[in-house]
């Protein structure tokens, strides 16, 4: 089982840590920052280091169980296990993930009742397929995200049991991906206060702390990609 701290802090940018395993297939710590590809976010990437040496971490995946591997280039040299290392992370990347899929919910949130049938986080272009007939113009949901944006609406997350996430079915939103189950805990991503939230829906995926922090984007494109199935790009205009 690998620890991981990003979900009580996604701001962490470096760790030490010790190896549990090392092979081809990747390396596995005892705890991480690095988040693992998983409900359309990519995994993270940065540096290993280890007494003498280096390696790039070119994205971190889920591993078996409850482990998570950094995946190294192929023929890369590796830490022994039991060795104490340092993880850094390409903190840029993760930033605008977080900044990006914090917008994401927001869309969300200005789509009200139509199901999420699939979604991708990007660094550069994110995208979000909803179960619709028609779409608002890009101009309405650009104009209505950066007012959001604007509104500095804090985020923040909470952990609510299976049985509770039953019965409220509505919080969630994706059709294609469900949250995950067995620990009997999900985690709920809240934008706004407790009381009428801009958006409430599971997610383990990272976040920035508030809405201002996303800094302006912009709807780019409409398309339809089948029967009652809308996909809208958006991107990051600052930074």
């Amino acid at each position: 089982m690998t620890e991981v701290l990003y979900r009580a802090d996604s701001y962490l940018r470096e760790l030490t840590a010790r190896v549990v395993s090392a092979d081809a297939a990747g390396v596995v710590l005892d705890r991480t920052i690095f988040y693992a590809r998983a409900g359309g976010q990519p995994g993270d990437s940065g540096i290993l280091h280890w007494e003498g040496a280096d390696a790039a971490i070119l994205e971190a995946v889920k591993g078996e169980g409850e482990a998570i591997l950094h995946k190294l280039p192929e023929g890369a040299a590796l830490p022994a296990p039991g060795s104490e290392v340092r993880i850094t992370l390409d903190w840029q990347r993760r930033h605008r993930h977080m900044r990006m899929h914090s917008a994401m919910h927001l869309l969300c949130s200005l789509i009200p009742g139509a199901g999420v049938t699939g979604g991708q986080v990007g660094a550069d272009k994110s995208r979000l397929d909803f179960d619709l007939a028609e779409p608002p113009t890009k101009e309405f949901l650009t104009e209505g995200l950066n007012a959001l944006i604007a509104a500095d609406h804090a985020i923040s997350d909470s952990w609510i049991t299976e049985a509770e996430l039953d019965a409220n079915p509505g919080l969630v939103r994706t059709l294609s991906v469900q949250p995950p189950r067995g620990n009997g805990q999900i985690r709920l991503v809240r934008i706004g206060d407790l009381e009428a939230p801009v958006d409430l829906q599971p997610c383990g995926g990272t976040h920035v702390k508030s809405t201002a922090e996303i800094g302006r984007v912009e709807v780019t494109k409409l398309e339809n990609k089948g029967r009652q199935n809308r996909r809208i790009s958006i991107v990051l205009v600052e930074g």
